[in-house]
């Protein structure tokens, strides 16, 4: 009984997790319309604010899990856009880093927390162990994601053929 128990737990999960992270990429996309960007540049505006200071185009190839190429293209973007500026490496000069432009920033965070608002009452009648349980689903979860987006860049994915040989 305990195993259909679980079974049935991890089925919701499963559905529930669905359309959790669907609901996270529609407000992305809302978002990104709001604000006359891509969703994968709101994404990297939001990491490069964690970020503690300018990073190379590398470091954002990492964060994303794009290309060089497709993460230049990006910060050209962004750039345009106002968000970050290219600036060159004060010890490697041959070293180009991306900075996020302080001003913009400030506002993308002020956006952030008009819309998150109502974020920490979500939590209000949870304790700290729960709290912690929450933590560390979400930290499994960015780590298994990125796995993730690793294993579909890299062609290792192979789709179920619905096809019968």
């Amino acid at each position: 009984m305990a195993g259909e128990a679980r079974e049935r737990l991890l089925g919701e999960l499963a559905v529930v997790s669905r359309r959790y992270m669907a609901s996270y990429a529609l407000f992305n996309q809302a978002l990104a319309d709001h604000v006359g960007l891509h969703p994968t540049d709101v994404q990297c505006v939001n990491l490069l604010s964690l970020e503690k200071g300018p990073v190379t185009i590398g470091r954002i190839a990492e964060m994303t899990g794009l290309t060089t190429g497709s993460a230049t293209r990006l910060v050209d973007r962004l750039e345009k856009a106002g968000y970050v500026v290219r600036e060159r490496d004060r010890v490697d000069r041959r070293r180009v880093l991306v900075a996020t432009v302080p001003e913009k920033i400030a506002g993308f965070g002020r956006m952030w927390e008009q819309l998150g608002g109502g974020w920490y009452a979500l939590f209000e009648g949870l304790d700290d162990a729960e709290v912690a349980l929450i933590i560390g689903h979400m930290r499994r979860t960015v780590d298994f994601s990125a796995e993730q987006v690793a294993r579909l860049r890299s062609g290792d994915f192979q789709e179920a053929s619905d096809e019968v040989s």
